[in-house]
């Protein structure tokens, strides 16, 4: 190939990556915007909550009722936007483009989470919780995708168990638009750690994925927070969290 042929075609491959990489940033930008009128149309709802949001012996009171599973997500969501900022400063090393671009975007999408579950839940909301990393080699992208891969297949099984806890249904509607978005990380992170595997509901089982009705997994609030805590130094109380 001549010099100015590949000059070509680097340059059409370069125009080609920053389509695909502005256009996820469209798509980003206009479904930010978009969640945030649904969820300030919802939270202009009063919604029942009891317990004390309040640090003390028994740890960070979620709360109970549709208040207290919105904090049980704002306590997730502020752990998976605590870890990609993490990992967007100090990137494992030789981290290609297009992965940055990807958890960039990941990033950018749970600290949209965290702040529209901040802004919906206003004085009932719990503090900011303090993180434990100390696990996680963020110089080893091993390491980094195969905690986001657990963060993300986490998450998913998360809402899904939480959804039927759910009263409101407008509350109910922004679960469903995150964890949606939450599943689209789970099968772009899998899909970096191995190609072809985006699909595999078979590896969830224990989880509650069932592959051969194509379910994904469900797991109720006591068990997710079971295995985040290991993530998470400040206690978290979800006593009063409903159950059915």
């Amino acid at each position: 190939m001549d010099p100015q042929t590949a000059v070509q075609k680097n340059g059409t491959e370069q125009s080609l990556l920053e389509q695909r990489i502005n256009r996820r940033k469209f798509l980003l930008f206009s479904g930010t915007a978009a969640s945030a009128v649904v969820i300030g149309t919802a939270c202009s709802k009063d919604v029942e909550v009891s317990g004390n949001n309040n640090n003390n012996n028994n740890g960070v009171d979620l709360g109970s009722g549709d208040f207290g599973i919105l904090n049980y997500a704002y306590a997730l969501e502020q752990l998976e936007a605590a870890f990609y900022t993490q990992v967007m400063a100090t990137p494992y090393a030789s981290m290609p483009a297009m992965e940055a671009e990807f958890l960039k975007d990941i990033r950018d999408h749970e600290i949209a989470h965290r702040e529209f579950f901040k802004n919906a839940l206003g004085t009932n909301a719990i503090k900011g919780l303090e993180v434990d990393f100390s696990s996680i080699d963020f110089t080893s992208r091993a390491s980094v995708l195969g905690t986001a891969k657990a963060f993300e297949d986490l998450g998913v099984a998360a809402y899904n168990g939480a959804g039927k806890l759910l009263k409101s249904t407008d509350y109910l509607l922004i679960a469903g638009k995150i964890v949606s978005v939450e599943a689209r990380h789970a099968a772009s992170i899998r899909e970096l750690l191995a190609p072809n595997s985006f699909a595999d509901l078979a590896s969830l089982a224990s989880m509650g994925a069932d592959n051969s009705k194509g379910l994904d997994a469900q797991m109720m609030p006591k068990d997710v927070l079971a295995i985040a805590g290991k993530y998470v130094k400040t206690k978290i109380n979800a006593n009063n969290l409903p159950t059915s």
